[in-house]
């Protein structure tokens, strides 16, 4: 087992450094370089730690991180990554090589710097400020918040019901817990949440997905717009755009809604290969599907092949719900599903086409389809079942 030296308390002025790579002559230069810097003696580790072993290195808070690409290009910027990823550090990348494509790479993995050996004078001492100017400005007042929740809403089939019932989720979602509650439009190009609430938006995804790079808090809450209910919304488009769904600018969104919103829930339409980029430990993941041969044969083999394990929970909804569908009755129905169905929202037209042509919530009235998505999201915020019941109870005494 691997252990690393621990960090000295250093003067407030003064960067913490831990210099990595295999080669000392090449830790001998960035030693050299370093003198009369704002950094104080680096603690040197002549060796590519192995990924699990990056959180112990994080845990010793270095102000600035230098890693050495030569010896191992591909080792290096897999560290780089990992460490930015996690890491308040300033990570910079060392190389005798002035290789753009290597540049860029670096830079993409998060690198803040690319030193070039032999060194110009004055050039890692101004890196040293840098880096302690970006120091000052990532202090943080107090611990971060936990990642708030995440329900992403997929269907098995196209025209299951899944905007209509992610939609008034989240409304329930944000009434019953009382806590700020963000609903993401991700059915692109073609997602109709703002159409259902009523909303006219002059910003959507589209956004926020072509400037992920810079998406923070700040940037974000300039997209959204809020709905009466309380709940804030992040509209799709409003007319078609060709906005690539890349993974990484995804995730990004997703992480910074996630420290900003207590609960976030993402309808994205029947896109397997977008929900399947969320399928996080942490997530809950509601599978819409109706008792039809296709929508159960759909349903079986994504859950066959996404959820073997216990790992994102999944909830299983079956819309548009009436026993002995199609001859098809409840025993059926779970030796489709490998198990049995969480939720049934009753088939119910009238109440749905009224929401519809009126861009009233149906969660906001009483109806068979509220009782249960108001129960959904109770459940979901950890609340139990049936509150007008039991204050009833409380009454009595």
């Amino acid at each position: 087992m691997t252990t690393y030296p621990e960090t000295g308390a250093l003067g407030a002025n003064v960067l913490s450094v831990a210099l990595i790579g295999p080669k000392e002559h090449t830790r001998r230069a960035v030693v050299d370089a370093l003198v009369g810097s704002m950094a104080g003696a680096p603690r040197q580790l002549p060796f590519y730690p192995d990924l699990d072993q990056v959180p112990k290195l994080i845990e010793l808070n270095f102000d600035v991180i230098i890693i050495d690409l030569d010896s191992d290009p591909e080792t290096a910027l897999d560290l780089v990554e990992s460490l930015c990823a996690d890491s308040p550090a300033t990570v910079m990348v060392c190389s005798a090589k002035a290789d753009s494509e290597l540049m860029i790479r670096c830079m993409r993995a998060g690198a803040r710097e690319f030193l070039t050996i032999p060194f110009a004078s004055g050039t890692v001492a101004e890196a040293m400020v840098r880096a302690a100017v970006r120091r000052t400005t990532m202090k943080s007042p107090g611990p971060k918040r936990p990642d708030g929740k995440l329900c992403v809403f997929f269907g098995a089939k196209g025209g299951t019901g899944v905007t209509t019932l992610a939609t008034n989720f989240a409304i329930s979602v944000a009434r019953e817990s009382d806590r700020k509650t963000l609903l993401i439009d991700l059915d692109m190009p073609f997602g109709d949440v703002a159409l259902g609430l009523g909303l006219t938006a002059a910003y959507s995804t589209a956004d926020a997905l072509q400037n992920y790079t810079r998406l923070d808090s700040n940037f974000l809450s300039r997209l959204l717009i809020k709905h009466d209910s309380g709940l804030w919304v992040l509209t799709a488009p409003g007319k078609v755009t060709n906005v690539p769904l890349v993974p990484d600018a995804v995730k990004k969104m997703l992480a910074v809604a996630r420290q900003d919103f207590e609960n976030v829930i993402v309808d994205t339409g029947s896109k397997l290969d977008l929900a399947t980029s969320m399928f996080e430990a942490d997530a809950t993941v509601y599978l819409v599907s109706q008792v039809g041969l296709t929508e159960l044969r759909n349903s079986n083999r994504i859950i066959s092949e996404f959820f073997k394990s216990d790992f994102p929970q999944l909830e299983i909804v079956l819309n548009r719900y009436m026993s002995s569908s199609m001859g098809i009755d409840d025993d059926h129905i779970t030796r489709a599903l490998t198990r049995t169905a969480q939720w049934k929202i009753p088939d119910d037209h009238v109440t749905v086409r009224k929401m519809q042509s009126s861009a009233t919530p149906l969660i906001m009235g009483d109806s068979q389809i509220s009782r249960v998505i108001r129960q959904m999201a109770r459940a979901a915020c950890g609340l139990a079942a049936d509150p007008e019941k039991k204050k009833k109870i409380v009454g009595l005494f």
